[in-house]
């Protein structure tokens, strides 16, 4: 089961274990040689405590396990641009693709989460030290349900980089990390998305910790313009597929 990443830049997490990617397409975006040292996570990230055993049932994690929300997911939770009286800062995009499984066949009704920094590359998180400033009118988190087909869509502000804050100061590339729940929370999965010819790409240590350039590529999303969806405003629309299992599925490093 993978849990979830405290966000902030000195929490930042890994995507976890054969959990989501876009099959590759021919118009794939390359992934530059890595520029950074092998990502090795932080201290922060460590657990200090050892696994504690499920002796009877696996599933009786569930009755422990946080639940997925305070309400049913609504239209407005997929589009983070309108969570606030005022319009956040940045450039809005929409991010939209489909939930499948290893054979193609489309996933229904996943909840899918979203979280991420801000246009200046800040969570609105108490854990996050970087100096770069909040909005406050963006607070960087949605939810939303995959439809009969499989497809999702969020509507954010394209979030900016920052420094990780190891040793030599590197920088993540602009991400988003999405998270999918399964039928139950222990399936949990979660994973991060990247922008394609971002040039932090061939520096950010977690994307070249994928096993190799094709899972990169996986974690890459496409820019594909296209009219604003029904009831959204106008932005630029990222396409982003989440393969579950099977051989175009990304195994990411824990």
């Amino acid at each position: 089961m993978s849990t979830t990443p405290t966000p902030g830049a000195a929490f930042e997490a890994a995507p976890k274990a054969a959990s989501a990617a876009a099959p590759a397409t021919a118009s794939a975006p390359d992934v530059p040689p890595a520029a950074a040292p092998p990502y090795r996570g932080l201290p922060l990230r460590h657990p200090t405590l050892p696994p504690v055993p499920m002796l009877t049932d696996p599933e009786s994690a569930e009755r422990y396990g946080p639940v997925f929300g305070p309400a049913d997911v609504t239209p407005l939770d997929c589009d983070l641009t309108r969570h606030h009286a005022g319009t956040p800062i940045g450039e809005r995009i929409t991010v939209t693709g489909r939930v499948v499984d290893s054979l193609g066949h489309p996933v229904p009704h996943q909840l899918v989460e979203l979280w991420q920094a801000n246009a200046a590359g800040r969570y609105a998180h108490q854990g996050d030290q970087h100096d770069a400033p909040l909005d406050p009118n963006f607070t960087g988190a949605g939810r939303a349900l995959s439809d009969a087909d499989g497809r999702y869509a969020f509507t954010t502000i394209k979030p900016g980089p920052y420094p990780l804050g190891t040793p030599g100061d590197p920088w993540r590339a602009a991400h988003l990390h999405f998270s999918l729940f399964g039928r139950a929370f222990a399936q949990r999965l979660v994973t991060q998305m990247y922008f394609e010819g971002d040039p932090l790409l061939a520096h950010d240590s977690v994307l070249h910790a994928a096993p190799n350039a094709a899972a990169r590529r996986r974690l890459i999303a496409t820019c594909t313009p296209a009219p604003p969806l029904p009831g959204r405003p106008a932005s630029l629309t990222y396409h982003w597929d989440i393969v579950l299992n099977g051989p175009s599925a990304t195994v990411a490093p824990a």
